[in-house]
């Protein structure tokens, strides 16, 4: 038994962690981040570096920058590397092979994050050509990159940059055109020295570093690294998740931003109830930056590195004093600090935001493929009690006629917060309860998280200790840090070994109580540690062959998430597609599974916010996201709640979830009103899965997000550019919230110039346009583009495994010239046979008043096959003038009729549209249907 002082102690703290709201004191800024705060002073045209020794060597651009003015600075080594499809690496690291001072270790290089794959598509180069470059004094260095691009190493100023040969050889995207470029250089302390240098002595912390009661030790000095990157005639640049702020970044920097702005930080926090519209880092970090202008043109810049970064927006006329004359050429500039680490940078060309994206996934991964039950509805609370509390919550989602797929236990289910374990009164039968939701087609998750109780009598870690597996303290000792358990070690996941290990902890024989229809969520990996600094880890914590925190830090939780998913694959015999919700993430989270953005509040701000948060997320590769409805923190009033689920319905994760201090929200508990409207916005879910898992399988292949930007879609129409509280759902559906109260009125902005249609009424609004409508309670505004055509299936289900046979609607919107197309994806919905060609691949064509049905999968000799029992059972045609009575079906040779029917079975609103009725093909069949 524990002794009671230190019980109550522990329990106080704890509780303490879960009424806490944001304070901003408790978190750094720049000026207490020795890093930001030395380069921030830094001055434009401070670099003194400049390219020697220039030579290709294993098919790269190498060279060496050397310091102009001081010889005692060790030359960097630079590597330029070009890829296919106009994608650029740059390197600089130490050279480790310089005698004088040596280099005490080698700095951190983050693996396990570039994909094996695409080093393949590295172009070697073949030569060099040296040319002067606008009539400089110095020579430039000149290397081919792809058609109409080339990469550019100038020589003095030091400077890399892009440009574009189709405008006149003007620059796209560059490095250090201001001459911001500096790389602090390990050091190891020398007392003697210290005694006769003030400055290496550590009274400007250079050998350790402290906020508020914590001081981190820095055995190597200082090593950051600090540069500026410039967007050239960019209208605006976003990216950088996580920050709850717009979608294009504001200015940090300048005239008329305040002289106390802070950069936006990417340092994964556990955060409580996050501010919104602030820069201040989230729970996940990724250092892609995507610029975007006038003529829909798109660039990108990726630095990989994974130690705490602040991201300077320089505002016009930020260098305005700097006495340095610049190429006047219009671009938004930027500055980038890192506390750590080296230069792995990735220039892209784009040239459209499609492109970008593209390109940035071919490096990093494109996003693993979800089973089908995932991204249907989730329900989440910290914490059902127990099993009947979940026999209950299950029985009223059925009584209510609501869907939903997955239900949600959080820490509470555990024995005593020791994962892979449950509590013996409250959970006595765990797989007994799962097979119970599993008989009706659903799911649970459970919570794992990074922190291990320190209980000698907990087998998980008796074992990690005797292994050796936890990250260390400086010492050189297991590292203790408080969590939900109380005392906790962590699992040192870098290591491959260790992750291996986890791995093993899913097995049905190691996780006791768990079923093939469990799968797993993440929290706390950021890590959260409640009595670290920042409620984070020391940043001179050790890991694998001597790596310090500081180094590592944001792709801890990365590593987490690989671990648990690649258990859960490893539990599946390898065909059985895991689901791994993680709070932390990472450049390449997205191959591992979903992410959500934390624990939000509930307000209408956040409401708001979350959209902009998902759509950075979607740029920067990872597509399965979402907030959670209702927000985490707070009692939703019914309206912001009815809201919440009539916009998350369009989220691409779909998940409500509650703090355990909140009021019980489950949706029948708002009156039959807002049962109704609740059902309703997850009915529209479910109806839609077909379009959903279609733009799911569009991202695994392309990286393409599933929820867009509206300039992503029309990347030429600058009145979408600051439109970040509409978006898209893949290329179809226009989707545009409501984020105040008892609103009347919504203003939505259509682009493109042809039709938009709403997906309840049909009621048709021209393009190009504001349009003030009507605020209707029953659902947030939702039109389907013209020209296309978006499968649904309209019979509702207890949850999405048992729709699998259901038929299919086609909703096809006509465009002008009374046109429209779009595809249909199917798999079976779990497994990983789809790699095998087991899938079906269809492209629906509707042109000259005939629907044609299109084979898009390859023919394949696989013995791995699927098939559909599915048919059509309606077609329905938006802007297409009654008058026809019936149809042919070929080569069946069979006439349908075609009649006015509903454009919604259920909530419908409007007019009836036309419909072709029970047409019964086989939806996996060619075939075309011809209106008469």
């Amino acid at each position: 038994m524990k002794p009671l002082a230190p019980l109550i102690l522990s329990l106080l703290f704890l509780t303490s962690q879960t009424v806490l709201s944001f304070k901003r004191e408790e978190f750094r800024n720049c000026h207490q981040t020795p890093f930001c705060k030395r380069a921030r002073s830094r001055s434009p045209g401070a670099c003194t570096l400049t390219p020697h020794s220039i030579s290709i060597s294993n098919g790269d651009l190498t060279a060496t920058l050397v310091s102009k003015t001081d010889e005692q600075i060790r030359p960097l080594i630079l590597s330029l590397s070009v890829y296919q499809d106009g994608i650029l690496r740059l390197k600089i690291d130490e050279d480790y092979n310089h005698p004088d001072p040596p280099v005490p270790k080698r700095r951190f290089q983050v693996p396990d994050v570039v994909l094996p794959e695409f080093e393949s598509n590295k172009l070697w180069l073949q030569r060099l050509s040296t040319e002067t470059v606008d009539g400089e004094s110095s020579p430039s260095t000149v290397v081919y990159l792809s058609d109409g691009y080339d990469a550019v190493l100038r020589h003095d100023p030091f400077e890399i940059y892009i440009r574009d040969k189709k405008s006149g050889n003007q620059k796209l995207i560059s490095l250090n055109s201001h001459q911001l470029f500096d790389f602090e250089q390990l050091r190891v302390k020398q007392e003697k020295q210290d005694s006769d240098n003030n400055e290496d002595s550590g009274s400007d912390d250079n050998w350790e570093e402290r906020f508020r009661s914590h001081t981190d030790t820095r055995p190597y000095g200082p090593q950051s690294i600090s540069f500026d990157v410039s967007f050239y005639n960019a209208e605006f640049v976003s990216g950088i998740p996580e920050h709850a702020t717009s979608l294009a970044l504001k200015p940090t920097r300048g005239p008329g931003v305040e002289k106390d702005s802070e950069p936006y930080r990417l340092f994964n926090l556990d955060v409580f109830e996050y501010l919104n519209d602030s820069p201040f880092g989230l729970y996940g970090s990724i250092p892609l930056m995507i610029s975007h202008g006038k003529e829909g043109r798109s660039a990108g810049f990726f630095w990989l590195n994974a130690a705490e970064m602040q991201i300077d927006v320089l505002g016009d006329g930020w260098d305005a004093e700097s006495g340095i004359e610049l190429v006047k050429q219009k671009s938004i500039d930027t500055f980038w600090m890192s506390e750590a680490g080296i230069v792995d940078a990735f220039f892209f060309v784009g040239p459209g935001p499609k492109d970008v994206v593209k390109q940035y996934t071919s490096v990093t991964g494109r996003p693993s493929m979800p089973q089908l039950f995932s991204i249907a509805y989730h329900q989440c609370r910290w914490n059902y009690r127990d099993e009947e509390d979940v026999e209950n919550v299950d029985a009223k989602f059925d009584e209510h006629d609501i869907p939903y797929d997955v239900l949600w236990l959080d820490i509470e289910h555990t024995d005593g917060k020791r994962y892979f374990t449950w509590d013996p009164v409250l959970f006595p039968n765990p797989e007994e309860m799962q097979k119970k939701l599993a008989a009706k087609g659903r799911h649970m998750v459970t919570i794992v998280d990074p922190h291990i109780k320190r209980d000698d009598s907990f087998r998980l870690h008796k074992e990690a200790t005797e292994k050796g597996y936890y990250v260390k303290d400086a010492s050189g000792k297991d590292f203790d840090g408080w969590c939900w358990p109380g005392s906790s070690s962590y699992l040192d996941m870098v290591n491959p070994e260790i992750r291996s290990w986890w791995g093993d902890k899913f097995s049905y024989e190691n996780y006791v109580g768990s079923t093939p229809s469990l799968y797993i969520w993440n929290d706390m990996n950021e890590p959260s540690v409640f009595n670290g600094p920042e409620v984070s880890m020391p940043r001179d914590a050790l890991h694998h062959e001597g790596i310090e925190h500081r180094e590592l830090h944001n792709a801890y939780g990365y590593y987490f998430h690989m671990a648990t998913s690649n258990g859960l694959l490893k539990r599946g015999g390898g065909n059985d597609r895991p689901f791994v919700l993680s709070r932390a993430f990472f450049p390449g989270s997205q191959r591992y599974g979903s992410v959500w953005t934390g624990d939000n509040t509930a307000d209408w701000d956040h409401l708001r916010v979350s959209v902009p948060m998902i759509l950075t997320l979607g740029l920067s590769g990872i597509s399965f996201s979402g907030a959670d409805v209702g927000g985490f923190f707070g009692n939703p009033e019914p309206e912001l709640l009815v809201r919440w689920y009539q916009l998350g319905a369009f989220y691409p994760f779909f998940r409500a979830h509650a703090h355990q201090d909140t009021k019980r929200r489950e949706p029948w508990l708002f009156g039959e009103k807002n049962t109704r409207l609740i059902r309703e916005a997850i009915h529209v879910r479910y109806m839609l899965l077909p379009y959903f898992y279609t733009l799911f399988r569009e991202a695994n292949t392309t990286g393409l997000p599933v929820m867009r930007p509206l300039w992503m879609e029309f990347p030429s129409d600058e009145i979408t550019f600051s439109n970040d509280e509409a978006f898209m759902v893949g290329s179809s559906l226009l989707v545009q919230g409501i984020y105040t109260e008892r609103a009347k009125y919504v203003s939505v902005y259509m682009p493109g110039k042809e039709l938009w249609y709403d997906i309840r009424t049909g009621a048709a609004y021209k393009g190009g346009k504001t349009h003030k409508l009507e605020a209707k309670e029953e659902s947030v505004p939702a039109f389907q583009r013209a020209g296309t055509i978006i499968p649904r299936k309209d019979r509702l289900r207890r949850s999405s495994t048992q729709m699998v046979n259901d038929p299919y609607t086609l909703v096809i919107a006509l465009n002008s010239s009374q046109a429209a197309e779009g595809e249909l994806y199917i798999d079976d919905g779990k497994s990983y046979e789809f790699l095998q060609g087991a899938y079906i691949h269809r492209r629906f064509v509707f042109a000259n008043g005939k629907l044609t049905s299109i084979n898009l999968a390859p023919s394949s000799s696989s013995k791995s096959q699927f098939s559909s029992k599915s048919i059509l059972e309606r077609i329905i045609l938006l802007g297409y003038s009654p008058g026809p009575k019936n149809a042919l079906i070929e080569p069946a040779n069979q006439e349908v009729e075609v009649e006015l029917g509903p454009l919604m079975l259920e909530g419908g609103r409007g007019s009836s549209v036309v419909t072709i009725r029970k047409p019964a093909v086989q939806v996996s069949d060619d075939w075309t249907i011809k209106i008469l």
